[in-house]
């Protein structure tokens, strides 16, 4: 396993503005993701330094440029999963490698994928949950679904696997996006992919029945949410962050509640503009840096 000083989450402008800052002072800085959302061919005319407004593609590429001239490492992979392990280095698995790191910034934006279905609100908390490793155990032996139609639900159906044998993937009527590899580990765990999409839940007091739009129904005694790719509000259930709804609880420093855990950006969820990430981005990186220089001691 890789070792790094600082992890960043997201190659957006809040994750490379923090590498700046971490990779300058000398730590060494991991930054992962792929092209953030705001890396497209349109302008910006409303960011400092730019009257003549200049494309997010554009940005972006100053901005890893910018990041690598001062010794940061990105690499455009797609995290899965973030636990922090007893000696307190937060573990990160991507869908390419495995990486540990003594500090983690969060800056993957808001990106959680909701599944369509129209009475899902009323089974969160009885059936429907957000994180296997931190609901995964309250199924032992039951029948689970998860909805997803990528590498993160594959992992997350193979985590499952921790607490039951019953597990079945739906692509909620998306494309399947799961990599050959995932897929041979799926069917070695006899863990079916349907194609089809839920409607509907049902369920007197706690989940009991997924209806799919076919008509057809699945008894089932949870559903495990994990479409698109993670975000941080779904690093945040893993590692134990207070969130407040879909957003990160950060304070003017950056700090989440979990010591060495930090986060910018529009997944903190404050005034949700490129300037503003960029400066969150800055903080973030220098609580970091304060953070492992105390913990160095």
């Amino acid at each position: 396993m890789d070792k790094t000083d600082i992890a960043i989450i997201g190659q957006g402008p809040a994750g490379l503005s923090a590498a700046i800052y971490t990779a300058r002072a000398g730590l060494k800085t991991t930054v992962l993701g792929c092209d953030p959302k705001v890396a497209g061919n349109y302008d910006i005319d409303n960011y400092f330094g730019f009257p003549e407004s200049i494309t997010g593609q554009e940005l972006i590429e100053l901005g890893c440029k910018h990041a690598q001239k001062f010794g940061a490492e990105l690499r455009c992979e797609k995290v899965l999963s973030v636990y922090q392990n007893a000696d307190g280095r937060f573990d990160i698995k991507t869908d390419q490698s495995e990486l540990s790191s003594r500090a983690l910034i969060l800056a993957t934006g808001v990106s959680r994928v909701r599944p369509g279905i129209k009475n899902i609100s009323e089974y969160e908390a009885k059936g429907v949950s957000y994180c296997v490793s931190c609901d995964g155990f309250f199924y032992k032996n039951k029948k689970v679904l998860v909805l997803g139609e990528g590498i993160f639900a594959a992992n997350q159906a193979l985590e499952l696997k921790n607490y039951t044998p019953h597990i079945t993937i739906c692509t909620q009527g998306k494309k399947e996006k799961i990599s050959d590899d995932y897929n041979a580990l799926l069917q070695k765990q006899n863990i079916p992919v349907l194609p089809g999409k839920v409607k509907e839940l049902s369920g007197d007091k706690f989940l009991e029945k997924a209806v799919f739009e076919d008509g057809k129904t699945m008894d089932v005694d949870g559903i495990f949410l994990a479409m698109g790719e993670a975000s941080s509000l779904d690093f945040a259930y893993s590692l134990g962050i207070t969130t407040r709804g879909i957003f990160i609880e950060a304070d003017h420093e950056q700090r989440t509640n979990i010591p060495g855990v930090f986060a910018a950006g529009d997944c903190v969820g404050r005034f949700l503009q490129i300037s503003v990430a960029v400066g969150e981005g800055a903080i973030a990186g220098h609580s970091a840096i304060s953070y492992l220089k105390e913990l160095s001691g």
